[in-house]
């Protein structure tokens, strides 16, 4: 019989797993490091748009916001006993020449700051031009002049009549804000303001040279940093990708460490306890296939032996010897089911067929099936029930699960053969147990013998009824039923094996 593995398994599963394929995907610590690197850039590319791209607009719109506030202050005071007071400080706050006129051109308060003003060189027809463009734009206006206009002494920038200064040609602009108020008086009144722009071409140049160098800076300080956290986040999975390899080629004794992160920490319990439970799961397995070699070894060698016999011995040729043969080709099918039915339930393929039927009737033709396949072995079984009771299962399914129960109470009832099967209603469910005096479990082993491959006794002995199986048989059919199910032992004293089933109310002809 070919030995089939987990080992072999995970050998061809080896072949199809992407270990080493690092020239077709990114490794882990390259993409982080890419990641992070890519992150600075773009930080230092918006540094750059916001430094040097954007300084102008920035600053024309702090300065246009800076002027349109002491605007607003000199509307929210205008009728302050002080506001002449008032208007000096805000034109030195701001940097700004101030005058307020009223609408027939006279002018009410004034603070003239700036050599090169120009609202103080306005004539009536500018100042006019100013109050009907605020007007008909809701109340303000604000232009920007640029100052390389005025290198002509006689230009006038708005068709000013008055005379404007050329200082700084061509490297300032002028921001001249308009604003129409009224005091408590109900008296219109028009505010302008004259800022002058700076240019910030110094400003940028200076800023270009500074954002150079602090961008070599950060941008070898990134690598560097990049490169470290990429390999340090990237290690620990380096090593549990390693491990997993070793697990993969089959050695099972091999431990994953990880305990930086809290998430590679649980990945690594986590395949700690899967490189556990495949190391048992291969010891199980390779128990279970010397067991079940011994079973099909034992029938096949009588079979062999009785046919020989039969043949070349003619007092041999009985029905005694033919009866042998029978029982162990017997043995043999009912050991080869047991295996494929087992391998059904666990593949979940096998549909349960649920109907409504008498459970006390069928157990009662089972245990008398089986009193009288024991009854040359001095076997005493005995089935109790207070009532008959129905319920909605699969028949046959139930039937093998008792029948199971039986073969394990047989083969493990030592030298006191009386096993009972006892039938009892508790509230709306009917308990079924299987009771032996036998040899009894330990404690500790109680949870595992549900499990396939399972024994509990280290030294292989041959069923004398059943494939030795059953009882992961038993467990599977249970669960499709949603049964509860359970076993209680004592070491000397037998076990009882129980489960539950919901109980129906007997159909109209029963």
């Amino acid at each position: 019989m070919k030995h089939y593995s987990l080992k072999q398994h995970f050998n061809n599963l080896h072949l199809e797993l992407p270990f080493g394929k690092t020239g077709q995907q990114t490794s882990m610590k390259w993409r982080i490091f890419g990641y992070l690197l890519g992150f600075v850039l773009i930080m230092i590319v918006i540094l750059w748009f916001f430094q040097i791209v954007y300084l102008d607009d920035f600053y024309k719109s702090i300065k246009t916001n800076q002027i349109e506030e002491a605007a607003q202050s000199i509307e929210d005071n205008i009728d302050n006993q002080d506001i002449s007071m008032l208007i000096n400080r805000i034109a030195q706050r701001y940097d700004s020449c101030v005058s307020v006129l009223n609408i027939d051109g006279q002018q009410l308060y004034s603070a003239h700051i700036l050599g090169d003003c120009l609202i103080h060189n306005m004539s009536w027809a500018d100042y006019s031009d100013f109050y009907a463009e605020a007007k008909k734009n809701g109340g303000n206006v604000v232009k920007i002049f640029s100052r390389s206009s005025f290198a002509n002494d006689d230009y006038n920038p708005l068709g000013f009549l008055g005379h404007v200064p050329s200082k700084d040609k061509g490297l300032t602009e002028s921001m001249v804000y308009a604003s129409i108020i009224k005091n408590n008086d109900g008296d219109t009144l028009l505010v302008l303001l004259n800022s002058s722009i700076s240019p910030v071409d110094a400003t940028v140049a200076t800023l270009r040279v500074q954002l150079i160098y602090i961008t070599i800076i950060i941008v070898g300080i990134a690598l560097l940093l990049s490169f470290l956290i990429s390999r340090r986040l990237s290690q620990p999975i380096s090593k549990i990708n390693a491990s997993a390899k070793e697990l993969a080629a089959g050695n099972f004794d091999v431990t994953f460490k990880g305990n930086d992160y809290k998430e590679i920490s649980e990945l690594s319990d986590t395949l700690n306890y899967a490189a556990r439970e495949l190391s048992r799961t291969e010891k199980l397995q390779r128990e279970l296939i010397a067991n079940i070699s011994h079973d099909l070894r034992t029938p096949l060698t009588m079979i062999g032996g009785y046919s020989e016999a039969m043949r070349d011995l003619p007092g041999e040729y009985n029905a005694e010897n033919a009866q042998v043969i029978i029982d162990e080709v017997n043995r043999l099918a009912v050991l080869v089911n047991d295996m494929l039915n087992l391998s059904k339930l666990e593949a979940g393929v096998i549909e349960l067929k649920r109907k409504c039927y008498n459970l006390t009737a069928s157990i009662e033709e089972l245990v008398e099936t089986y009193t009288k396949l024991t009854e040359q072995q001095d076997f005493t079984i005995t089935f109790s029930a207070d009532q008959k009771v129905f319920v909605e299962a699969d028949a046959i399914k139930i039937s093998q699960v008792l029948a199971n129960l039986l073969n394990n109470a047989i083969n493990y009832s030592s030298d006191n053969k009386n096993i009972i099967v006892r039938q009892t209603v508790i509230d709306n469910c009917v308990r079924i147990e299987v009771i032996d005096q036998g040899e009894g479990i330990e404690a500790d082993k109680l949870p595992n013998i549900w499990q396939r491959y399972y024994k509990v006794d280290k030294e292989h002995r041959r069923a004398s009824i059943g494939s030795g199986i059953g009882l992961s048989i038993v467990k599977n059919i249970l669960e499709l039923h949603q049964a509860t199910f359970g076993v209680e032992s004592m070491v000397g004293q037998g076990s009882t094996f129980w489960f539950e089933l919901p109980i129906i109310d007997p159909p109209q002809d029963g």
